[in-house]
């Protein structure tokens, strides 16, 4: 099973990623873990650094086929052979990429999501769009050493939270596929949302005492302010 966390930066998207990593060894899940992209083609790669700076390819269907070809990369060379060993979370995937070249290209996102959801083995069974309100991830991402990133000002991270229900709603009417959305805003929230996601997971495959094949997992950590 393929299970898609998305939202916008500081909405727990990582935080449920390690607690999911940790619960699913214990409950035995076969469970590993995939980023967004590929970064296997030079020339979609150049295109995809500079649109997750916030600068837009010269047109919008350059920045969609780089998009497009890194996904089918993605697909072949990373999502089957992983899946192929056990179920995979992946920490951001087809939404946030037709979410970031809604908001660079001005363009309807859900003609971006049809887009990409054409490659099929990229599909995940489930998504969930943490539905944190922007006020409270940009509390938590102030609490970061690291630099502010594009997406992260105010602004844009409430552009980007309504992208993303667009683009959720999109999703489920092209591909017919369910989008949990909850927010990820306390402890509670976070034990709801790893029980739904490990039951989804537990439902799609059988039980298995083998270790799992991905590296043993981070300690689970606990939501921000």
């Amino acid at each position: 099973m393929l299970l898609a966390l998305e939202g916008i930066a500081g909405a727990g998207k990582s935080t449920l990623r390690d607690r999911l990593l940790s619960a699913a060894t214990p409950a035995g899940i076969r469970l590993g873990h995939i980023g967004q992209f590929a970064w296997l083609s030079l020339e979609a790669t150049r295109t995809l650094t500079g649109l997750r700076a916030g600068h837009p390819a010269p047109t919008g269907e350059q920045a969609l086929s780089a998009a497009r070809r890194d996904l089918e990369l993605h697909a072949c060379h990373n999502l089957i052979p992983a899946l192929s060993l056990g179920s995979v979370v992946a920490d951001r995937l087809i939404l946030s990429t037709a979410c970031l070249l809604a908001l660079l290209h001005d363009r309807p996102v859900a003609d971006y999501v049809r887009n990409l959801a054409e490659v099929t083995p990229a599909r995940a069974e489930l998504t969930v769009l943490l539905t944190t309100k922007p006020e409270l991830c940009h509390a938590r991402l102030s609490q970061r050493a690291t630099s502010r990133r594009f997406g992260e000002a105010p602004p844009t991270a409430v552009r980007l939270a309504d992208l993303y229900e667009q683009a959720a709603t999109a999703w489920t009417e092209t591909t017919g596929l369910p989008v949990l959305r909850h927010p990820c805003s306390t402890e509670p929230h976070l034990n709801l949302l790893t029980a739904a996601c490990l039951g989804q997971l537990r439902a799609s495959a059988p039980y298995t005492e083998e270790p799992p094949y991905a590296p043993a997992p981070p300690s689970p950590r606990r939501l921000g302010p």
